[in-house]
């Protein structure tokens, strides 16, 4: 199957819309009450340290970002209050042992197995400390008397807060010294996801205690547009303001976390020996998807609504069944339907700029499907029977997951802007690629 191949079976599937109404989700709402909530303080859309009390007073609090890259750790600055080494009384001294600190562990950790934390660092006189485990920013804080100590416990127990959106992060002090903090876990993106909201109670000495959850977004088939990589932590979504802001939003955050799919992927190809003409078109890829991020960013902004940028934790070269099995999910199918979808797109959407958006981009995404049935063809030439049955099974499952999502009732009112096919042309479509390519 190559891009001129895909090009004529995309044309076959998309015969049959035509006629049919657009139609896509919509906006969720919030289940938990937030009377008298005020949102997270942030600083460049990261929780600010502003705002701390902590036992000892510092001159300087500073939270990085810590990342496994493969073997080589990557240590970012996030945000900061306070003047570093302000009090020393060798502030030259103090300041070169701040830019020398370094942690390999910290708190907020995740290893699936690719690792990613955060930890603080703080100056006081001629003092210069990390904080790197929780244990160990609870005894910096002391007792929890602030609305930003209360978030900061909860961002640091693995929670996500959103600086903008009150649904995904809020918090509230109560008369008996305690905090309510609305957060977050996990995001809606694909068939079985879901963002769901808690409502936790932190108490002065630190504990969390979940009061309420509920599901804010299940999975949607927005996601199915890239190639999203292992070790995504950010959801993508944005205030619900403008349904087509949010959309493209969420879009130009796929687009960008696709970027690091395919650097990955040419890395683990050149590993496990694939001709250099498959390594350069993963490569190719990559700098489309840097264009397509641009594009819907654009779009995005346009609505009023400023994209989120995507978090991917680093993941070590994956064995060649593990490449094989993301390929065959991520690119044999969702990428291929992607591209179908951008063609439907190109065609039928009424707004020019989205239009003519679409147009570059259902180019570049049948080129990129076509990458991924070549690789799918390498791949399983080297695998044993049974691994290459675990590909095929893998393809099959992703294909009835897409079909469930497709086929999900949806909001109407962006239909003719965006041009995307109703559910049950998308499940049409989808049948017809289970048909031809998929089986």
């Amino acid at each position: 199957m190559n891009s001129e191949q895909l090009r004529r079976l995309f044309t076959r599937a998309m015969s049959a819309s035509l006629a049919s109404p657009l139609l896509l989700t919509g906006c969720g709402n919030g289940g938990i009450a937030l009377e008298g909530y005020s949102p997270p303080t942030c600083d460049e859309q990261n929780l600010s340290v502003r705002g701390l009390s902590p036992a000892t007073q510092t001159d300087f609090v500073e939270m990085r970002f810590l990342a496994d890259q493969y073997t080589t750790p990557r240590q970012q600055p996030l945000v900061s209050s306070g003047t570093p080494c302000e009090t020393a009384t060798q502030p030259v001294t103090c300041n070169a042992e701040l830019e020398s600190l370094s942690s390999e562990v910290g708190f907020r950790s995740r290893c699936e197995p690719d690792c990613h934390a955060y930890y603080l660092v703080t100056t006081r006189g001629d003092a210069v400390e990390a904080h790197t485990t929780q244990e160990a920013l609870r005894a910096f804080l002391g007792d929890i008397d602030t609305t930003q100590e209360a978030l900061l416990q909860v961002f640091a127990d693995g929670y996500n807060l959103s600086c903008t959106a009150l649904e995904k992060g809020a918090v509230r002090a109560n008369a008996d010294g305690t905090f309510n903090v609305v957060a977050t876990k996990g995001f809606a993106c694909g068939e079985g996801s879901n963002l769901t909201q808690y409502l936790l109670e932190v108490k002065p000495s630190g504990e969390l205690r979940v009061m309420q959850t509920h599901i804010l977004e299940r999975g949607t088939k927005g996601c199915t547009v890239g190639r999203r990589p292992a070790g995504l932590r950010s959801d993508g979504s944005v205030a619900c303001s403008d349904e087509l802001g949010q959309h493209f939003a969420l879009i130009a955050h796929l687009e960008e976390a696709s970027i690091t799919a395919f650097l990955r992927l040419r890395d683990e190809l050149a590993l496990h020996g694939a001709a250099v003409e498959l390594q350069q078109a993963a490569l190719r890829s990559a700098l489309d998807e840097v264009a397509h991020t641009e594009v819907c960013g654009r779009l995005a902004r346009r609505h009023g609504a400023t994209p989120e940028r995507a978090v991917v934790a680093p993941l070590p070269p994956r064995p060649l069944l593990e490449v094989a099995l993301d390929n065959a999910v991520e690119g044999c199918v969702r990428e291929t339907y992607g591209a179908l979808l951008a063609h439907h797109q190109a065609l039928r959407a009424e707004d020019d700029e989205v239009r003519e958006a679409m147009v570059r981009i259902a180019e570049d995404e049948t080129r990129h499907a076509d990458l991924s049935w070549a690789i799918d063809r390498w791949a399983v030439e080297r695998l044993p029977s049974a691994e290459r049955e675990a590909v095929r099974a893998a393809r099959q499952r992703a294909v009835e997951a897409l079909r469930a999502e497709v086929s999900a009732p949806t909001d109407a009112a962006l239909q003719r802007a965006l041009g995307l096919p109703a559910p049950e042309v998308a499940v049409a479509m989808v049948d017809l690629l289970s048909r031809e390519l998929w089986n």
